[in-house]
């Protein structure tokens, strides 16, 4: 990932500006996770919100537009480049905390980017 921004889509991920990819299935690098609950676009700031559903008992979970691998429009699947195991062990995401709060995603930020 290094010299790419974790908080921008990539440009061969397949992410056309102002789609609606909340409901895509997510799939880590060994297995499904869940399916987007919402995602943003904001200039280095975008992410998806991920509802695990029973997989890590309902946690949402924030993943970087960055960690996005690429997307299947037709079949409503994102791959992201991470483990279940990463994505299991990252910060809590608490959507009080996130508005307007560059702090609380530099969290997420410095996770992902190891």
């Amino acid at each position: 990932m290094s010299g790419f921004d974790i908080w921008g889509y990539h440009p061969n991920a397949g992410y056309l500006q102002g789609t609606d990819i909340v409901g895509f299935k997510v799939e880590a690098t060994d297995g499904s996770i869940g399916k987007i609950d919402k995602h943003s676009e904001d200039v280095g700031a975008s992410y998806l919100v991920v509802d695990t559903g029973v997989w890590i008992f309902g946690k949402h979970v924030l993943l970087p537009a960055g960690t996005i691998e690429r997307i299947d429009m037709i079949g409503e699947t994102v791959y992201v480049n991470r483990t279940k195991e990463q994505i299991k062990d990252a910060p809590e995401y608490d959507e009080a905390k996130k508005a307007g709060e560059s702090s609380y995603l530099e969290r997420f930020g410095r996770y992902y980017g190891r």
